[in-house]
């Protein structure tokens, strides 16, 4: 069966212009092509997509990925053999690191000492005090929580604002270079990457590059979060995601 580059996108949350990355660096190349030169890829390009996104996932760059698919002597089973081994070893390392992920946008929630008024004027309609239980309940214990929390105890209005506008113009320049058609992976997008990186440091709580893929992976499995970016611009999660992960490893 073949499959248009729309499709395959869809069905591997990743962009367009990823998989014309892909294929221009012959990473995947698709198995056909219409008369019209429009790329078809088939079941065989959708397989190597899969082990594709493994490895980014744990963290290899495009050319290694490259050199382990394209190894004669390494067949399908010892990929997913590989994979399962390093996936294994990476969940029981998520598994410490959740206490610490995504503080942020619950923990900037507790103790904010502002009037209805002022609150509705930082937050809109969402309502602080409905997720201060789940979150003292999920991360109560972690060294990230009790920093956040002391630090957002002391913000005032002004403070929360200043933070809403920065977070806000962050967000506009990411869509800016998603619309330029620049890959994740580019210097562009892996600069506003780090630079969110370091708005959570300077707001909340020392986010090393560990913690912050392991909020790359939360935004993307946590329907919250999915939707908290999807309504700034839709395929900014899984954008957002693969620049943090492009970011991380490009700076070990």
């Amino acid at each position: 069966m073949a499959y248009t580059v729309g499709q395959v996108a869809k069905a591997a949350r990743v962009t367009v212009r990823t998989l014309h990355h892909y294929d221009e660096i012959g990473l995947l190349s698709p198995g056909g092509r219409t008369p019209a030169g429009y790329r078809r890829y088939d079941d065989a390009d959708l397989e190597r997509l899969q082990h594709i996104r493994f490895y980014r996932e744990l963290g290899f760059p495009l050319e290694e990925i490259a050199a382990i698919l394209d190894d004669p002597d390494a067949d399908p089973a010892a990929h997913l053999r590989r994979q399962h081994e390093l996936l294994t070893d990476r969940i029981g390392r998520l598994r410490e690191m959740v206490a610490a992920i995504e503080i942020a946008m619950e923990a900037r929630r507790m103790e904010i000492r502002l009037t209805p008024e002022e609150r509705f004027e930082v937050f809109g309609d969402f309502d602080p005090d409905a997720h201060a239980e789940e979150a003292e309940r999920r991360w109560g214990g972690s060294e990230a929580y009790r920093e956040s929390t002391r630090r957002t105890a002391g913000y005032s209005k002004e403070d929360w604002l200043r933070n809403k506008a920065e977070n806000e113009e962050w967000g506009r320049r990411l869509v800016e270079v998603m619309a330029s058609g620049a890959p994740a992976d580019s210097p562009a997008a892996m600069a506003l990457a780090e630079e969110h990186r370091q708005l959570i440091t300077r707001w909340f709580y020392d986010c090393s590059y560990e913690v912050h893929t392991g909020l790359a992976d939360l935004y993307v499995a946590d329907p919250r979060f999915t939707a908290h970016y999807e309504q700034i611009a839709p395929g900014m999660t899984a954008y957002l995601a693969e620049a943090i992960h492009a970011n991380a490893i490009s700076r070990a």
